[in-house]
């Protein structure tokens, strides 16, 4: 019976009471172990690698204030272009309604030969009521410098068309010693002194030839002739 019980005993023993190395299969080295230990799973570095320096991409943004400046810059380039087209459209019509003498006309014949300040006051009266033109330097319509320039043109004065030429063209004298005649010059504008405080010019768009009281002490006085 004692013999009976040890035999059972023994085929009761648990697998991992077998000596060890006795089931190699189950111990054996698998696909990964084996490619681990052949080295099939190291990195290799070039030397070079340590010399390369990495940065990161450069880029640049638009600002709002950017932005804006772009937008004004069109906006006033697009003001600047229908201007323009208005200004040539204004002075295609202004051709067309004056056939009269011309600047050119006058000084080549004067019609005034003999000047003196009061007569050149006279002759520019006779336009009061004349429209501004840009640009204008006939009857049809005036700018500033060339209603200046049409009136003394016909007594054979030739001068440019430009307020800061046409102060330049003459002699600075005192706003006490001014007579009608004579040019009142500022930055950007000119006309005649009327008197009293007073200019006879052309002054802007929309606005006629006429009288009006100076609305600036920023002006210098010109006497041509002398």
């Amino acid at each position: 019976m004692s013999l009976a019980a040890g035999l059972v005993a023994t085929v009761a023993l648990p697998a991992y009471a077998f000596a060890p190395g006795s089931d190699q299969t189950r111990f054996g080295a698998t696909e990964s172990t084996k490619m681990s230990k052949t080295g099939e799973q190291s990195v290799s570095v070039a030397a070079q690698a340590s010399t390369v320096s990495v940065a990161r991409d450069g880029f640049t943004a638009t600002t709002p204030e950017e932005l804006a400046a772009r937008a004004a810059a069109a906006a006033a380039a697009a003001a600047a272009e229908a201007r323009r087209q208005q200004v040539a459209a204004q002075m295609t019509s202004y051709a067309a309604s004056y056939s009269g003498p011309s600047v050119a006309d006058y000084l080549a014949s004067p019609s005034y030969p003999n000047f003196d300040l009061a007569s050149v006051y006279n002759v520019a009266l006779q336009y009061q009521g004349v429209p501004y033109v840009y640009g204008g330097a006939t009857p049809a319509g005036f700018d500033c410098s060339g209603f200046v320039m049409y009136v003394y043109a016909q007594f054979g004065i030739s001068l440019p068309h430009s307020a800061a030429g046409q102060g330049a063209a003459g002699t600075r004298i005192s706003q006490a010693d001014a007579q009608p005649g004579d040019l009142v010059i500022m930055s950007g504008h000119d006309g005649f002194y009327a008197g009293n405080g007073n200019i006879l010019h052309a002054p802007y768009e929309g606005a006629s030839v006429r009288v009006q009281p100076l609305w600036t002490s920023d002006y210098y006085i010109v006497r041509l002739g002398i």
